[in-house]
């Protein structure tokens, strides 16, 4: 092979490129021959850990994934899920934790960037995005500077393009001082007849480029950043995070569902992580067709790049497009209607082989499959750590609780950052563009219309990586049913889940432990609830200086309502209302806000989960609210009783006052901030409450009265005492 760049490949540029021996031997065996570095550089990205999944496939390909519901699971840009009506949501949520670590207001932007593009590159027009951001403590002057400019940058992109952000969780916890959590989910809808798939079929088929030009934003972003622990300087890394242009993407989100609805574009896809090489060899891929890239047409705003530098960019706001070549025409101008240039830059063969030429030299000349189907699979057991069991030991001090008043105890958890209002974060956000939002941030669940329909979509995220740090099991499949429980509480019926998986290094076997446990609590989790996966991401390597993160399973759930006139609005209740308790007492500290909160302890283990209560619990809650008995509904998660109790408050009117009853013999701390789980607080008007309770009891469910709501603006505990 004649090739461009013939610099040898040392030994110290293989573990420069994030590579082991044993892997540059792998490659040397796919190729038949040594790579040179522009190779080398390619196949750095393609088998990094985030494009190549090395140690996370195989466990993936355990999680459910199909259901009569799905018409893409995962494998494609974006899942995407049958809403009925000929109509399909398609989402996914990603991960952007490095980049916002080192440059936190461009890192959440382009995390919007990229998951906005990964949805309208499926044909479907983005109507919602929500976040789930994590910081360390906020008495940190730097954690405060990274909050503030991650909240800022997820508000600028999604406003200025023009696509609402209706939901989402902050939480700060020192586990997460050295790196933050920024994951972003967004929603796009379709008819069935328009989804697109990101495949270069069809030999001869044209290669574009659509949108921005190239630069060396973002090179080795994928291997360097994303496949790697962070460094206590993360400055040296600032070149490695793209910088966006919200402006920019909405020109290219117009022009490529026009490119998708007229059908000039046989397959396209989201320049993201590796970009060009990635999308390219990821096209032809599906396809099982090649690809020949011609570097030299491919635009660049800087001089001097090579070809090892274009191929890696990660340059944002950027697609790559196959056409038949007679629709050219077409294609260039629908580009130019949306200002943008589109340049011809390579070809689809038939020959298998992702191939790179400069100056009519081969620079690179690849087996698809060895770049997006060869990387090694690293599979193995790893024990529980040590920390577990001493974890699961723990019990409350005898005469703890006792000397714990529990109304001062509910001021401090309301105090808590974690627990506190995030009015100043989501007021950042345009939750209201495009006037779909029927209920907005703040409340269990977004709700969404869907135009010319009489539906409406539910949206969550959920997480909590201190139930997952003290038991990765339950703590998975806590977040699925939590995520199934605020939909259920806007009175949607779940459809399916994006996760995302943040976790350590998964070389040390306590992270590859909690990893493997969390795909065994969210597969289980998600078969009994009916949710498949249909789209994800992992995110490893989140470790500092200071140590991994919690190990953090976020789960995105979409749900459908099929009359939107049934939905569950969050402030539809005033005095005289009555509190129902649904699913049973509370009784489980170990783990829980209270604990660490109050008595400044992560302990314990992870409430215990009843998959067939959930779902018995979600059905119950849609059936009562079908034959018109609810007012308002929030589920019982974070902070037990006393905190929902309080949510449901704080949506009501400032005059409004609350009430609760404790059941007879019951603990008081236990009773008000035990986390188990399949519970809600239902509100329904004083003349049902008792047809309620008998309609919930026909159906097996525990449930009794557990207050009422007042006019006195004060919140009261029977036998405990009162706040205003």
């Amino acid at each position: 092979m004649t090739t461009a760049l013939q610099a040898s490949v040392t030994p110290d540029a293989v573990v420069a490129h994030g590579l082991t021996p044993y892997e540059y031997k792998l490659i040397c065996e796919l190729l038949e021959r040594e790579p040179n570095l522009t190779e080398l550089g390619v196949f750095s990205l393609m088998w990094s850990e985030h494009c190549g999944y090395k140690y996370s496939r195989a466990r993936l390909a355990e999680l459910p994934s199909t259901g009569p519901q799905v018409l893409q699971g995962p494998g494609e840009n974006a899942g995407a899920v049958d809403v009925g009506d000929g109509l399909a949501v398609v989402f996914k949520m990603e991960s952007h934790n490095h980049p916002s670590a080192v440059e936190p207001y461009q890192g959440a932007a382009t995390g919007v960037g990229g998951i906005l593009r990964d949805v309208f590159t499926m044909g479907a027009r983005p109507i919602a995005l929500l976040d789930s951001l994590r910081f360390g403590d906020l008495d940190d002057p730097h954690v405060r500077y990274l909050f503030r400019n991650v909240v800022r940058g997820v508000g600028d992109y999604g406003n200025c393009v023009g696509v609402p952000t209706v939901g989402g969780e902050v939480v700060f916890d020192d586990a997460y001082k050295g790196n933050p959590i920024v994951n972003a989910m967004c929603v796009g809808i379709l008819r069935h007849d328009e989804l697109m798939r990101a495949t270069a079929s069809g030999p001869g088929n044209a290669v574009y480029v659509l949108g921005a030009s190239t630069g060396r934003d973002g090179i080795h972003g994928a291997s360097r950043l994303a496949s790697a622990e962070l460094a206590d300087d993360k400055g040296e890394s600032r070149p490695t995070v793209q910088v966006g242009d919200p402006f920019s993407e909405k020109l290219l989100l117009e022009a490529t569902l026009e490119m998708i609805e007229s059908s000039v574009a046989v397959g396209i896809q989201d320049m993201g992580a590796a970009g060009l090489t990635s999308s390219s060899s990821e096209m032809a891929a599906r396809a099982r067709t090649g690809i020949t890239i011609e570097v030299d047409r491919v635009p660049r705003r800087e001089p001097g790049m090579s070809a090892y530098e274009v191929l890696l960019s990660e340059s944002q706001e950027r697609m790559l497009v196959v056409a038949e070549e007679s629709r050219e025409a077409e294609l260039i101008e629908i580009a130019e209607r949306w200002d943008l240039p589109c340049t011809r830059v390579g070809t689809v063969t038939d020959d298998g082989v992702w191939r790179v030429i400069e100056d009519g030299a081969e620079v690179c000349a690849i087996p698809v499959t060895a770049l997006t189907d060869s990387a090694p699979r690293y599979l193995r057991d790893a024990p529980p750590p040590d920390y577990v069991a001493a974890l699961h030991a723990w019990s409350p001090a005898d005469g703890w609780l006792d000397e714990v008043e529990p109304l001062t105890a509910l001021e401090t958890l309301l105090d808590s950052p974690t627990i506190a209002s995030k009015r100043w974060v989501w007021e950042q956000y345009d939750y209201q563009v495009r006037t779909s939002t029927v209920i907005g941030p703040g409340a269990s669940a977004a709700v969404l219309r869907i135009r010319n329909s009489s539906r409406g979509l539910a949206l969550t995220v959920d997480g909590n990586g201190r139930y997952a740090y003290c038991d990765p099991w339950r703590g998975a499949a806590l977040a699925v049913a939590e995520a199934a429980r605020n939909l259920a509480a806007v009175g949607a019926r779940p459809l399916a889940i994006t996760d995302c998986l943040n976790f350590g290094n998964p070389e040390k076997d306590a992270v590859y432990w909690q990893f493997v446990e969390t795909i065994r609590g969210l597969s289980a989790a998600a078969r009994a609830l009916g949710t498949p996966v249909v789209s994800g991401n992992v995110s490893f390597y989140n470790e500092s200086p200071n140590g991994a993160i919690f190990p953090t399973p976020t789960v995105g759930m979409v749900g459908v309502l099929d009359d939107l006139s049934l939905t569950i609005p969050p402030s539809r209740a005033g005095p005289g209302d009555r509190l129902l308790l649904v699913g049973g007492e509370g009784s489980h500290l170990g783990a829980s806000s209270f604990l660490k909160e109050v008595g400044g302890e992560v302990a314990g283990r992870a409430p215990a989960v009843d998959l067939a209560a959930e779902r018995m619990a979600g059905d119950a809650l849609r059936a009562l609210n079908a034959a018109g008995l609810v007012q308002t509904a929030r589920d019982i998660s974070d902070g037990g009783l006393a905190v929902t109790a309080s949510e449901l408050l704080f949506a009501l009117a400032p005059e409004v006052g609350l009430e609760l009853t404790l059941a007879d013999g019951s603990e008081p701390c236990a009773a008000l901030f035990g986390e188990d789980g399949a519970r809600f607080v239902v509100v329904v008007k004083s003349e049902v409450e008792t047809r309620a309770l008998a309609f919930l009891a026909e159906r097996r469910l525990a449930a009794r009265s557990c207050g009422r709501l007042t006019l006195d603006g004060v919140f009261r505990v029977q036998g405990v005492g009162a706040r205003d």
